[in-house]
This record gives C-alpha cells, sequence and structure tokens, in this order.
C-alpha cells in the first residue's frame, strides 16, 4: 500500500488515475494535482469509493517551490508527470529536493525549440543515483511499452537484434476535418520536424514525412505510414546492443496531412514569437487553443489503435523474425476510463511503471529508460489492466 500523486488532468491523467484506482492493492492512496483543480476534482467525484484514497490540489508545475511545498506536504512515494513535456525538469528537480521518484511518459522539450533529446534528463542520471532515488523516463506506449518490448524480445526471443521498426496506427475516426488526439502543439511540433532513423551506429536525417510506406494492421486495414524521428530510438541505440538499423513510423491519413501542410504553409505551426495587436503570440500555441481538445474527441471517436515493433536479429545462429504489438478500441477505452485509445495506451502503462517502482521491482537509484529494467513483470501488467500484447512469429516486414 503506498502513496503517488498524478501531476497533471489531461487525458493520460484521467486514465492513469482510473487504473491506479483499479489497482488499489498498491496506490491505496492518491493524490492528483493540476493548474486547473476542479478537472483534478472532477476525476475525484468519478473515482471516490473504490478503494483508494483520493486528494486533490492546485499547482504550477513550472513553479518548483510550489511543487516541492505539495509534494511535502502530501508525502507520496512516486511523482507521475504526465504534464507537459516542457516541465519535465521542473518536476525532476523538485523530485529531488523533496526526494521522491519520479517518472513520466515523455521527454523533456525545450519550450522554444523543437528538440526531442533525453540528453536534459540523462544529466540528472548523477543526482538521482547519490540521493538514492529512482527515476523513470518514458513510461507511456511510444516511448514506454516499445522500449519493454524490445527488452522482452531480447530476453526471450533473440540472442541479437539487429533491426527494430515500431509502427504506431491510429485507426480511430472522431469525424473532425482536423484536429490531433493528443496535445496539438506536441503533436504538431513532432510531426513537422525532420525524421530521423538509426543505421549503423548514426542517424540518418530526412525531410518531414519524405518517407512514405503503407503495411496492413490487423483490425484496422491497410494504412499509410511515415517515417518520423521519436525519442525512443535514441534511448534504444544506446541500451539494445548489437542493433544495426531502426526506424519509426506513424501512421496519417490525407485530410491530416493536407489540413496540416496548409496551416504549416500560412505560419500557424509555427514555434517563433510574433507581434499581434501589441503583444507576442506562437501560432501553435494559438492554433492549439482554436483546435478541438483531446480530452474532449472520446466520446465520438471510433475504430482502433494498433502499435507494437517488428523485430530481425538472430537466435541459436538462425535469422529470425517477430513481431510484438497491442490493439486498442476507442469506444472500449471511453466507456472504461472516459477517454480515447491514444489516451488509454500512455495512461495505462504509466501506472504499471509506477506500480513496479512503488513494489520494488523497477526500484533502482539512478535515471533509466524502460528498457533498462526486468521487462517481465510490466507484460505480466499489460495483460492484467487492459493492453494485452500479441506475438506473431512470422510478420510482414517494412520494405
Amino acid at each position: 500500500m503506498s502513496r503517488a500523486m498524478i501531476i497533471g488532468a489531461g487525458g493520460v491523467a484521467r486514465v492513469c488515475a482510473y487504473k491506479c484506482v483499479e489497482n488499489s492493492e498498491v496506490f491505496s492512496h492518491l493524490m492528483i494535482a493540476s493548474r486547473t483543480k476542479s478537472k483534478c476534482d472532477q476525476l475525484k467525484s468519478e473515482l471516490d469509493g473504490r478503494g483508494t484514497e483520493i486528494e486533490t490540489a492546485q499547482v504550477d508545475a513550472d513553479n518548483v517551490p510550489e511543487l516541492v511545498e505539495l509534494i511535502n506536504q502530501y508525502k507520496p512515494e512516486i511523482v507521475i508527470n504526465l504534464a507537459l513535456p516542457y516541465q519535465d525538469l521542473s518536476i525532476m528537480d523538485a523530485c529531488l529536493e523533496a526526494g521522491v521518484n519520479y517518472l513520466d511518459t515523455a521527454n523533456y522539450e525545450p519550450l522554444d525549440t523543437a528538440k526531442f533529446e533525453y540528453k536534459w534528463q540523462w544529466a540528472y542520471r548523477d543526482r538521482f543515483r547519490d540521493a538514492g532515488l529512482t527515476a523513470i523516463l518514458g513510461s507511456g506506449f511510444d516511448p514506454g511499452v516499445t522500449g519493454v518490448y524490445s527488452a522482452y524480445a531480447l530476453k526471450h526471443e533473440f540472442d541479437e537484434i539487429h533491426e527494430i521498426d515500431i509502427l504506431d496506427c491510429n485507426g480511430g475516426d472522431h469525424g473532425y476535418p482536423f484536429a490531433t488526439n493528443f496535445n496539438p502543439e506536441i503533436n504538431i511540433r513532432e510531426v513537422t520536424a525532420k525524421g530521423r532513423y538509426w543505421v549503423e551506429g548514426e542517424f540518418i536525417e530526412t525531410e518531414p514525412l519524405e518517407i512514405k510506406r503503407s503495411y496492413y494492421f490487423e483490425e484496422v486495414g491497410e494504412r499509410d505510414m511515415y517515417l518520423l524521428y521519436h525519442e525512443e530510438l535514441e534511448s534504444l541505440a544506446e541500451n539494445i546492443t548489437g542493433i544495426k538499423k531502426m526506424r519509426f513510423f506513424m501512421t496519417f491519413g490525407e485530410s491530416y496531412l493536407t489540413h496540416l501542410k496548409c496551416l504549416e504553409n500560412v505560419g500557424m505551426t509555427s514555434i517563433e514569437p510574433i507581434e499581434f495587436e501589441g503583444q507576442q503570440i506562437v501560432p501553435l500555441q494559438f492554433l492549439k487553443a482554436v483546435l478541438p481538445d483531446p480530452a474532449t474527441l472520446g466520446p465520438r471517436t471510433n475504430g482502433k489503435t494498433n502499435i507494437g515493433c517488428i523485430f530481425k536479429g538472430v537466435k541459436d545462429g538462425k535469422e529470425k523474425t517477430y513481431r510484438l504489438y497491442n490493439i486498442s478500441d476507442h469506444q472500449e477505452a471511453y466507456k472504461e476510463t472516459g477517454a480515447q485509445a491514444v489516451s488509454y495506451t500512455t495512461g495505462v502503462p504509466a501506472m504499471i511503471g509506477a506500480s513496479l517502482v512503488l513494489q520494488g521491482q523497477w526500484r533502482k537509484a539512478g535515471v533509466y529508460n524502460v528498457e533498462e529494467l526486468d521487462p517481465d513483470p510490466f507484460m505480466a501488467g499489460m495483460n492484467k489492466f487492459g493492453l494485452e500484447y500479441i506475438e506473431d512469429r512470422d510478420p510482414a516486414l517494412v520494405p
């Protein structure tokens, strides 16, 4: 029985809170804190009486002293950071000062430049180790489950993994001409950035969405997908020995890409501040304000996600291929948690990772990406808490 604190109150935090309460044997006490306390109070009203004692609070995740004060007041064993990636470092600083373990689902991003790198958080390794605290980076789906899949495949299926393709397919339909299934600012920064893939010890850079492939996704169908850079490529390149090639692909429909290109052409995806009626505004932040809130998409999103990894390598001197993936249904996720499957597939792994820290299975002083830790209890947790994995021992490969 343990105390945990969730920082954030969006779709992923909603799912994580629901799953913490489902796992009340571990999460006996839970604090939900966010800039907007009313969202936390709403979650508490939905979850009260299910076995976990819930409290709520207002907090500014950019304000380290305010975070430290709240953490010291509540005294959790772990802080689950489900706020914005811009706030990772302030929350890590607060955890160090208050002496509390830390977990997040996405790497730190500077507010003023679209950079997806772990270097800022890896720089905390010595500080967390010296403090005897655990910090888990990227315990969502991608990054997160994709790293666990990689560690599991290396442990049980391969002597060496030489190639990994990560495929992220969202086959859902929300009915809007253009909307994003998670934070629009983060989503658009990610999609409009240059692509990169790993080959023989170095990253090769591509133009945004330059490389296109198609793939048949079970229960979704044939989909076009595009090569992006995603942060788990950086950590997997460091932690999966023997890897020679890695790529990350995400599916997009033509309507999404057409709208995105138009918005990009007129400057609405820019993160450079402009002068507007006497004040500085960031076009992408303004665009975020006028787009549908991803948290409202749950009731109207139908279809499924299909996300996983294809591995190629050697076992007992023979080449082999192997695929691990999960299929999640948007409406089933909404009926269970009030959030669609993109939030669900991130919030469930956050709870599982935090529970493993609280139970000691992933408690290790320092800063770690998930593939550096034992994958077996995490894989068992996915099957128990709604993200059942599927194995394919003869998968179609991506050209």
